[in-house]
């Protein structure tokens, strides 16, 4: 057995520190959708003048609604999991995953961070580092169509499956746009890695401008989010549950089968802030700051312990997704809500031509004689 240790030690311990890295960052990301439950509905009532939930608590203590995620989730759990007669009852039962499972698998290929170094190993802050993970990210975003679509038909009711057929149709003409938005970046950064591309950005412009995504396509960074916020079906482009026309695709799931629909468009909405940032604005990036510490523009340095720099890093990343979550969650109480028609002229009238002008531009600017 020890013999066993020995000889497969470098694999034994990748696969330690993909489990840990897993459980850690997923963990995260999980107890960070949970409280966007909260905050979506904190947000409106701010932006209403109301007060929002406050009344769920543990011993009297209810620190301003921050157990209501719990209580939902127990509420989800204790309600009745009906399931209708006519229902398909195999892809009833299959569609929230479909919906959810591929936003969870997403994950892996988002970088938190770049390295640190543990017991002398470099363990790289990324699950799976694969050289064309955009590539990856475009194509497992598109089975949650399949969630969508399944949830609707297998529902055998006329008004989820007219919600599944509007989801289906907005969510195909959006990936059109996003895939096309982010060609640009791929040009500009010669690769469709996300790790490289964030490593890629840590350079400065005329020596002290941060490359950042957003500094090179700044164009592309609005036809992407506009992209992004609709194939996430969030307002102003929640078309697909709009209650003065129909319920939705999930209209007749209860208990934790809507829940899973629910928690995947919030996981979407981490997804998507933290797509934004990596791709847009640096990632995992500090201004000026490297592995030795900060390099200021003028030769200024301040030297920095490692784990520090790691440190920051990671925080960098986090706030950065905090505050596109937010972002979305007030572009979902600030603008109205589109016509289905309108939404279909958005994308294919508008959206994918300028996306389609952004790449050429792009492709006319990098052939320009320096």
């Amino acid at each position: 057995m020890t013999g066993f240790f020995e000889a497969n030690r470098e694999i034994l311990l990748f696969t330690g520190l993909t489990a840990v890295k897993i459980a850690v960052f997923l963990g995260a990301v999980m107890g960070f959708t949970a409280l966007l439950t909260l905050a979506e509905r904190k947000v409106s009532a701010l932006m209403q003048d109301r007060i929002g939930p406050n009344r769920a608590s543990v011993f009297g203590f209810a620190f301003n609604g921050l157990f209501q995620p719990a209580a939902d989730g127990i509420k989800m759990i204790l309600k009745e999991d009906f399931m209708p007669e006519r229902a398909e009852k195999l892809f009833f039962t299959l569609a929230p995953f479909f919906a959810l499972v591929p936003a969870l698998a997403l994950f892996a290929v988002m970088p938190f961070g770049d390295y640190v170094m543990v017991f002398g190993c470099r363990v790289q802050l990324q699950i799976a580092e694969l050289p064309l993970g955009l590539f990856f990210v475009l194509a497992l975003s598109g089975l949650a169509i399949y969630g969508v679509i399944l949830g609707g038909w297998a529902s055998k009711s006329n008004f989820a499956l007219l919600g599944a057929m509007r989801g289906a149709a907005q969510m195909v003409s959006c990936e059109v746009v996003l895939g096309l938005t982010l060609v640009g970046l791929m040009m500009i950064y010669g690769s469709a890695g996300l790790q490289n591309m964030v490593r890629s950005q840590g350079g400065l412009l005329f020596g002290f401008l941060p490359a950042w995504g957003v500094v090179y396509q700044p164009f592309a960074f609005i036809l992407f989010l506009t992209a992004a916020i609709a194939e996430n079906k969030r307002g102003p482009f929640d078309l697909v549950e709009g209650e003065s026309e129909i319920i939705g695709y999930f209209m007749e799931y209860s208990s934790m089968r809507f829940a899973a629909f629910m928690f995947a468009e919030f996981v979407e909405i981490v997804l998507v802030a933290m797509l934004a940032a990596t791709l847009f604005f640096g990632g995992w990036q500090v201004p000026y700051l490297y592995e030795t510490g900060f390099l200021f523009p003028g030769g200024a340095q301040l030297p920095l312990n490692h784990y520090l720099v790691s440190a920051m890093q990671v925080g960098a990343f986090a706030a950065k997704t905090v505050f596109f979550s937010w972002f979305l969650l007030t572009v979902r109480w600030t603008l109205p809500r589109f016509r289905f028609d309108q939404l279909m002229g958005l994308c294919w009238k508008a959206l994918l031509p300028l996306a389609l002008l952004n790449i050429l531009i792009t492709g006319a600017v990098m052939k320009l004689p320096l």
